[in-house]
């Protein structure tokens, strides 16, 4: 086959294939398009609204109201020993990404221990869990998506200081989806 001939068949080839995929790609002004309501928005590393969840001293740094509920997205700043117990969430994923200090990880059954710049990955309906071990503070970057967890943190930072009341706690994340194993 000459080189025009097979320019000619394969471009239209070509425009068949992705017509249908452009078609698709244009823009839409239906109830889920909020990408004109969005705000940019820059976080300094101070700045955030700091919550203390039970020894897990998070600051939230972009919340769904930011981000047309599409993401959650907090540091955690914990000392050693501190962590979540195994839990499933039903709503929302979750992005752990270590900053600094050494984070133990559980997902689905696997544990590892994530250093600075290792990321884990915990989908919904998969039991995971996380501890700081080591003897340094860690700080880890976190994000669910879609957003609406935030309104769990901040209830449960509105808990009395003290050991948590377990019975209290698993009432108040089971609000949004989530149960202990």
């Amino acid at each position: 086959m000459d080189r025009k001939k097979f320019l000619k068949t394969t471009g239209v080839g070509l425009g068949f294939a992705l017509v249908p995929g452009l078609v698709q790609c244009q823009s839409s002004t239906g109830d889920g398009d909020y990408s004109d309501k969005l705000v940019p928005k820059v976080i300094r590393d101070e700045e955030g609204n700091v919550l203390n969840v039970i020894g897990d001293i998070q600051t939230h740094k972009l919340v769904g109201s930011e981000t047309g509920n599409q993401i959650v997205e907090w540091v955690d700043n914990v000392e050693p020993g501190v962590g979540i117990p195994p839990h499933i969430h039903t709503r929302e994923d979750e992005i752990f990404r270590v900053i600094k200090g050494q984070v133990e990880i559980m997902v689905d059954g696997e544990t590892t221990i994530l250093n600075e710049g290792d990321v884990a990955f915990a989908p919904k309906n998969i039991p995971h869990s996380w501890t700081v071990v080591g003897t340094e503070k860690a700080k880890m970057i976190t994000s669910a998506f879609p957003a609406g967890i935030e309104h769990m943190f901040t209830e449960l930072s509105q808990l009395p200081p003290g050991p948590p009341d377990f019975p209290k706690v698993a009432e108040i994340c089971a609000k949004q989806g989530i149960t202990f194993v």
